[in-house]
């Protein structure tokens, strides 16, 4: 795995698939021996947002309490398994309303804080799908309106150092892409659920801005919730190590597939 051989798969996460610089395992993020020792530069992930969406081996209807501790679990195990100068991109709802308005994007920042990532700064996603909004609340009466805001956050943590001094030292960013990315507010439309085939897919440009903007040529990219594969397609195209770990046996092939179709004249 080039400068990845301190990586040694234990316990519950086995191999699914791997070729030159993508790796795909298997395994449960919150079992905190499916990796030893740190091998993440960047974290780029969107987790599940305990919402009712139907995974295939997810329960995404927790009681918030429940959700809480889920998410402190698998953001102290990518901790550890992450480099000093980890860089951590987590891709979270705003708010939430259904069964009750939690501040979930308040709540998880303070959740990895709690666990040890320091706190950088918040990107604010807007998708531009203010159309399909259907919940108003009080309709045109102020008794109990509900306020929605159509963006999603994507909250920059790190864990010991800021500044990357470690690896490559190769951006491969270009002057247009910069100045457009450390602007704040990233607007770009969300993926299709039935085009991927997975209940709820990020679109590549997020991944794509994650890793131009914060990671060196060759520096290893980790999702612990891969999903449909779209971070190690992305950190494949641009030449970074790639490594996903996915509990669903069907969402690791559809990974496998996905990057053989579309990064395959790389590998």
């Amino acid at each position: 795995m080039s400068e990845n051989k301190d990586i040694k798969i234990i316990k519950s996460a086995e191999e699914y698939y791997t070729q030159k610089n993508v790796y795909i395992y298997k395994g449960n993020v919150l079992d905190k021996d499916s990796f030893s020792g740190e091998f993440a530069d960047l974290i780029v992930t969107s987790p599940p947002y305990n919402v009712g969406i139907e995974y295939n081996s997810n329960d995404d209807e927790l009681t918030y309490d429940q959700y809480l501790d889920f998410s402190k679990r698998w953001m102290k195990n990518c901790y550890d398994w992450s480099r000093p100068q980890a860089r951590f991109l987590l891709n979270i709802p705003l708010d939430k309303n259904k069964g009750g308005h939690k501040s979930v994007g308040a709540d998880l920042t303070r959740i990895a804080q709690d666990v040890g990532w320091k706190y950088h700064s918040t990107i604010v996603w807007n998708e531009g799908n203010i159309s399909r909004r259907t919940a108003w609340g009080s309709w045109m009466k102020a008794s109990a309106p509900h306020v929605i805001a159509p963006v999603e956050l994507i909250v920059v943590l790190y864990k010991e150092q800021w500044k990357k001094t470690k690896g490559s030292g190769v951006s491969d960013i270009t002057k247009e892409e910069f100045i457009e990315y450390t602007n704040g507010l990233w607007t770009f439309p969300g993926e299709s659920k039935k085009r991927i085939g997975h209940p709820a897919p990020f679109p590549k440009e997020l991944p794509y801005r994650a890793i131009k903007l914060f990671s060196f040529v060759g520096d290893t990219v980790f999702d612990p919730f891969m999903g449909s594969g779209t971070t190690l397609v992305v950190a494949a195209q641009t030449n970074r190590v790639a490594i996903g770990l996915e509990i669903d046996k069907n969402y690791c092939k559809l990974a496998k597939d996905r990057v053989l179709r579309e990064v395959g004249q790389l590998l």
